[in-house]
């Protein structure tokens, strides 16, 4: 049982930080960064703001400049992978 346990969180880190590969490669390592110098900075925002913008984007009712981007970018995650997405970068300060 322990394997399985513990097998399972580390899919599910994996995932996640392949989920965020993806963010990093425009965002920045720790989301620090003007994504194609053009998005706001978003390390640091609370959870609530980045779930809104990221299911915006899915949903097209969200974004500037970058919404067609980001629509494709999160079109792939579920909403547990938005969640976790969500805590990662509110986590960055």
């Amino acid at each position: 049982m322990k394997k399985i346990v513990i097998g399972t969180i580390i899919a599910a880190a994996s995932l996640m930080a392949a989920n965020f590969a993806q963010c990093a490669s425009c965002h920045g390592a720790k989301a620090e960064k003007h994504a194609l110098g053009k998005s706001h900075i978003i390390a640091g925002w609370p959870v609530d703001k980045i779930k809104e913008a990221l299911h915006g984007y899915k949903n097209g009712t969200y974004g500037g400049a970058m919404k067609g981007v980001m629509k494709g970018q999160v079109a792939r995650l579920s909403d547990a992978d938005i969640d976790q997405l969500a805590k990662k970068i509110s986590s960055f300060k």
